[in-house]
């Protein structure tokens, strides 16, 4: 057999998909596309291996991966598999740093004229022919023991094997809850009755979706079960769909059911008619009947592009549910504004205790938690975060074990690996992994990558996405960025209810997110068996030397904890540092790039260091370098050598300056963020990927180089000067693609003309500008893409400015702080169609705020600060009913006095609004910042969310 059917073989093998996917599809494949052809006559070897591994990654791509492998050999021979794809990986890279060093040693033309003389004497060859012949031995090793074994017959065998051993859905357990079990859906679940009884006479889609084990399918079961709605519809049908289907077997069982529910027999034959006949059955029996239909666990389009013909829009009023952990599955079941989707969330706090306390203590405390139990059982709630299948679960196990509070604890402290291995558990581990193993092979590690980041951690969009690229997870699509498709991606997992957005931006878009807690710990089992990455903690127990990321989460690394893991024989690509406390500072980084020298991610966010080493500058294939939040200064000029870097993170160091020579070879920098304010010596025109470039200084060499930046999406620059300004916007009339744009300008009596702008991109989303402006430009009222304005300091005048704004079809965010220097703001009919937020902020003449009925539709939030001429709150208030925070900042003494809920004249203005927030000075010039005594009484109950608060700007 020859070589390539080897690893067909494996086809069903779930394992071999994610782990050898984020091996080959990073930067193998096109890196050794550029070296073999240099070298294609000298090294016939390296090309070999290439086009062996361009053949796995074309298995990679077809595996399918939609159950767990229970051969326990056959894990093992595919361990083997992974670990010779990363040895080959190894090696590849290694051979390539080699390259890269002697071209840096010799310069280009001397090296291949050099190589061409002596290559037989290399030691490198010799090295790496061996290493060669060792992993071609090692597969005909792994290929014999596959036939020994029978692995070769897992690709037919799987299924009836796991027929013969008989399977148990997890999930039909919430099919058959008992009634105590189901807590804290009674309002959503009348809300569901009251629809399907009263709805509409269309045939109505209800979708209900959610991650697994959060109560989908109880909720359905419930409202299906209940004897309003049983006694409403003429027929009902529960069907159970779930990964693999088949139509016919699902329309049989729909006719059955719908039978038996109206005590009639089932038509003789159906077992053996073909699709077409059982749905032209069903459409002539539901024709003229009010039927509700139940399909649960729906997981693609397909399957209701073929379900709903079987199911008439009869105009009788019928229901159809839909239960789906996939958004895109229940906005593709929407196919009318009759149709209606409903996201099933986790219990609320209480409510997750009560269910605990029910499963947990029923048979010794009568559902009661004894005080000495209370703090490990509150952590072993905040750890299910509200899944009712987790609490459920925990608690029943829990109820069988001693009340013992260390025992207790034990079983709180190795959860992970109790959900894989006690049996009691194990339905928790199935139920959420099924939403794994319906992952394309491209999203897998994308997925696994939260196990690197610590449980609780809300990692930001950005960051996560540039991390994505620089391990190489990302696939190019013709006619968008590496990072859209990354975002896409994103959002798919997003969609699948598998990561969860635990912050929005004002624009509805995803700022930070992270996973469950539950699912964090079955992420990291993954990844310890995949060897994906190990995270290193207090005492951990053992090294595995296989891993190919470390994630640093120790309070203290001491020099014996970093001696023992440097000495390690490792294959690291990626170390990150979360929450340590200290680390051998000089040590650190001198070590790590001495004997991890193929690393491509070094994340240093946030870690007590106050120095980058020089031999940081020879990890050749680093593509991520992030010092955000440590008190680093100086940036080395070794960093210079680094010609695969892609993301240079500087924000919120100590780094002021990055010298002549740093940037002058880095020509794959994408993302360039200084802190506040760097300043860049050098040119930097050469840096023609880049797309982000931010806080930085304007000199007289860059403003001259920004009109090469022709990829940029973000631009944030500080301190222009007068002379600056018409070569920026020069420059920024060629930036086509230019999303967001931040322009300091140095603060003066200048006044800046903004009309040598002439023709803005017209993809521009976010602007924000600092500078006294007499005028706003025409330019801007073309702006059909802006999301958000910021006017800083900018005091212009004109109401004509105001309605240019308003016209502007997506504004979602205006800002003006000193921006604006009239005495009156008009807010008209219909005027900023989409405004949520407005930010009114030290407007030192304006002393009347005029909102017409039918201005501002869609505002819900306006804060003002710092304005002493207006006494009074803005008229035409009440009109705005979406409004739902109002913050005053900082405003005169009469101002508060009218709106006293006690005597004030305009209180009733405001009293319709949720959340109404007041911040005043103390009297000794310090500002206060929470609500007064006089309005506790009605606001206290109030919550603000913290987001807010937060005023706009580029982010």
């Amino acid at each position: 057999m020859k070589l390539i059917n080897f690893f067909v073989l494996s086809r069903k093998i779930d394992v071999m998909a994610e782990a050898v996917s984020s091996a080959i599809n990073s930067t193998l494949v096109p890196l050794l596309s550029s070296e073999v052809n240099l070298l294609r006559n000298i090294h016939s070897e390296v090309a070999s291996i290439k086009y062996e591994l361009e053949s796995i990654m074309s298995f990679v791509k077809k595996a399918d991966s939609s159950a767990e492998l229970e051969n326990g050999g056959a894990k093992v021979w595919v361990k083997q598999v992974r670990e010779v794809a990363n040895q080959i990986e190894d090696v590849m890279d290694e051979y390539i740093l080699h390259l890269a060093e002697n071209r840096k040693r010799h310069g280009f033309l001397s090296f291949l004229h050099k190589l061409a003389r002596s290559i037989t004497k290399l030691k490198l060859r010799h090295d790496l022919a061996s290493q060669i012949k060792e992993i071609k031995q090692t597969i005909r090793d792994i290929k014999e023991r596959a036939d020994r074994y029978g692995f070769s017959s897992l690709e037919h065998g799987s299924s009836s094997k796991t027929e013969e051993k008989g399977y148990n859905d997890p999930r039909v357990a919430s099919l058959f809850m008992e009634e105590d079990e189901v807590v804290g859906i009674d309002s959503t679940k009348e809300e569901l009755i009251h629809r399907l009884i009263t709805g509409k006479s269309n045939r109505t889609v209800t979708s209900l979706v959610g991650m697994g084990g959060c109560g989908k399918t109880t909720l359905a079961k419930t409202v299906f079960d209940d004897p309003k709605v049983f006694e409403h519809f003429d027929c009902r049908a529960w069907v159970s769909v779930s990964q693999s289907y088949k139509m016919e077997d699902i329309f049989r069982r729909m006719i059955k059911e719908l039978f038996q529910t109206t005590n009639e027999c089932a038509p003789t034959g159906i077992d053996t008619m073909d699709q077409k006949s059982l749905i032209h059955m069903l459409r002539e029996y539901l024709l003229q009947k009010r039927y509700l239909i139940v399909l649960d666990d729906v997981w693609s389009h397909e399957f209701w592009t073929f379900a709903k013909l079987a199911l008439p829009k009869n105009n009788k009023g019928s229901q159809i549910i839909v239960t789906t952990r996939k958004e895109d599955v229940a906005s593709f079941c929407k196919e009318s504004s009759c149709d209606h989707i409903c996201k099933v969330k986790p219990l609320f706090k209480e409510e997750a205790w009560k269910l605990f306390c029910m499963k947990a203590f029923q048979r010794d405390f009568d559902g009661c938690c004894p005080p000495e139990l209370k703090t490990v059982s509150r952590a072993i709630v905040k750890k299910c975060e509200g899944l009712p299948l987790a609490i459920v679960t925990i608690g029943a196990l829990l109820s069988t074990k001693s009340k013992d509070a260390s025992e207790w604890q034990r079983f709180y402290d190795s959860l992970g690996s109790q959900l894989e291995r006690n049996l009691h558990l194990t339905n928790i581990t199935k139920i959420l992994l099924l939403s794994y193993h319906d992952l394309p092979y491209y999203l897998k590690p994308c997925f696994l990558y939260f196990g690197i980041i610590p449980e609780d951690y809300q990692i930001t969009r950005g960051r996560l996405i540039r991390l994505w690229i620089a391990e190489g997870f990302i696939e190019g699509q013709k006619g968008k960025t590496l990072e859209e498709v990354a975002e896409e991606w994103l959002t798919e997992l997003i969609h699948r209810s598998m990561v969860q957005v635990s912050k929005t931006k004002f624009d509805g878009r995803i700022k930070k997110c992270q996973v469950h807690d539950l699912v964090h710990e079955i992420i990291l089992v993954k990844c310890e068996e995949l060897g994906f990455c190990q995270v290193l903690r207090e005492a951990y127990p053992s090294w595995d030397n296989e891993t190919r990321r470390w994630s640093i989460q120790m309070r203290n690394v001491t020099n014996k904890d970093w001696e023992t893991m440097s000495s390690t024989k490792s294959r690291i690509r990626s170390v990150f540092v979360f929450s340590v406390g200290e680390l051998p500072k000089q040590q650190l980084l001198g070590t790590l790039a001495g004997n991890f020298k193929l690393v491509k991610v070094l994340d240093l966010q946030g870690a007590p260091l106050d120095q980058l080493h020089e031999e940081v500058g020879n990890l050749l294939h680093l593509r991520y370098l992030s010092v955000k939040g440590t008190k680093v200064e100086i940036i080395p000029k070794s960093i210079g050598n680094l010609h695969n870097l892609q993301t240079l993170n500087l924000k919120d160091s100590r780094v002021s300056v990055l010298q002549i020579g740093i940037l002058s070879r880095l020509h794959k920098l994408r993302h360039l963020i200084g802190n506040y304010r760097v300043e860049i010596q050098g040119g930097i025109g050469h840096l023609e990927e880049l797309q982000t470039l931010k806080r930085i200084m304007a000199n007289d060499d860059l403003i001259k180089d920004l009109e090469n930046l022709r990829q940029l999406r973000k631009l944030s620059i500080k301190d222009v000067k007068r002379e600056h300004v018409k070569a920026l916007y020069t420059a920024i009339e060629k930036m086509n693609h230019l999303q967001s744009l931040d322009v300091e300008f140095i603060q003066g009596n200048t006044i800046l003309d903004l009309h040598y702008l002439s023709s803005p991109p017209k993809s521009l989303q976010h602007l924000y500008l600092i500078g006294h402006l007499e005028m706003l430009p025409n330019w801007i009222s073309r702006l059909d893409n802006l999301v958000s304005l910021d006017l800083i300091n900018s005091r212009f005048t004109g109401a004509h400015a105001i309605k240019a704004l308003q016209a502007l079809p997506n504004l979602m965010l205006i800002s003006f702080y000193e921006g604006y220097d009239g005495e009156q703001l008009y807010f008209d009919v219909g005027g900023f169609p989409k405004l949520k937020r407005l930010y009114l902020q030290c407007l030192g003449r304006l002393n009347s705020v005029i909102i017409e009925e039918g201005g501002l539709p869609v505002l819900e939030l306006l804060s003002i600060r710092g304005c002493p001429q207006l006494k009074e709150v803005p008229s035409g208030i009440r009109n705005l009913t979406k409004l739902k925070y109002l913050g005053f900042h900082f405003m005169p003494t009469e101002f508060y006095d009218r709106m006293r809920p006690d005597k004030g004249q305009d209180y009733w203005v405001i009293e319709h609004i949720p959340a109404v927030k007041f911040f005043w000075n103390d009297g000794r010039g310090h500002p206060a910042s929470h609500t007064p005594r006089e309005f506790q009484d009605v606001r206290e109950s109030l919550r603000v969310n913290d987001e807010s608060q937060e005023v706009g700007g580029v982010e």
